[in-house]
């Protein structure tokens, strides 16, 4: 429940079926009461990262200055480092509910678990659907992913990653107003990989060094947030689940933190 949300996919069918929670609930094998305990307490645990970063009173003032006009929509474009109800996201959701709940500012978690630059290409004009001021964007980590053995292809090679987010770039401009704030994807420890069964994803952290080189370059002059910087190279343990890939909360914290810290002067 916290990294896969399936009333995403659901939403993107040509009848927009109306989604409830007890659509929802079966999926994950549980029922409905079940299903919402479980999201708020994801929820509450968002809310209090959320408060522990307001504490320090320089970010609490960087929030305050972030550059989301009153009334607009802000989206996250992403895969489940976006799509997680811990997420970096989710906790910008909870600080801007905390300083700024008067705004009306929207934010929409386009986040969606294993996409990749290719998948995230593919749906791009869905997402601009929301008519958003802003996308923050945080792709690329699920393109390097090789899966045993041998591990001897990416699902989405250097090229073509670099062609998707050029594109990415160009339709959102050509298709919206929106102003674009990009997030390379961070460094993973690789000596957590488990050990070898088959079929089971790696990756290596020299690929997602060359997926971040790309993301420097294509966002020119929009807003960077280098997370190599945010979670130093090698990556703090702290920052990674045991897994070595996805960020743990104190990761999502210091996403969200070096998010703020770019976007106040942006």
């Amino acid at each position: 429940m916290r990294y896969h949300h399936p009333e995403k996919s659901l939403a993107m069918l040509p009848t927009r079926p109306e989604i409830s929670d007890e659509m929802i609930a079966p999926f994950f094998r549980t029922d409905v009461e079940t299903y919402k305990e479980i999201k708020a307490s994801l929820d509450g645990r968002a809310h209090r990262c959320a408060r522990e970063l307001l504490g320090d009173a320089r970010l609490a003032d960087l929030v305050a200055r972030l550059p989301f006009e009153p009334e607009t929509t802000v989206v996250g474009l992403g895969d489940s480092i976006t799509d997680d109800l811990l997420s970096w996201f989710e906790i910008l959701r909870h600080l801007l509910a905390e300083t700024r709940a008067a705004s009306g500012v929207r934010l929409v978690n386009a986040g969606i678990s294993g996409d990749t630059t290719s998948k995230a290409l593919s749906r791009i004009l869905h997402v601009l659907e929301e008519k958003p001021a802003w996308v923050l964007i945080l792709l690329g980590t699920n393109d390097v992913l090789f899966v045993r053995e041998p591990p001897t292809k990416a699902q989405v090679s250097l090229e073509e990653t670099e062609k998707n987010l050029h594109a990415l770039r160009d339709l959102a401009k050509a298709q919206s107003g929106a102003r674009l704030a990009w997030m390379t994807p961070p460094p993973g420890i690789e000596d957590r990989q488990a050990p070898s069964p088959i079929e089971q994803p790696v990756w290596r952290n020299k690929d997602l060094a060359e997926v971040a080189k790309l993301v420097r370059k294509v966002a020119g002059k929009d807003p960077l947030v280098d997370l190599w910087e945010a979670f130093g190279d090698p990556a703090q343990p702290e920052f990674l689940l045991p897994d070595g890939l996805h960020p743990s909360l104190a990761g999502q914290k210091a996403i969200a933190a070096a998010l703020v810290e770019r976007l106040a002067g942006a």
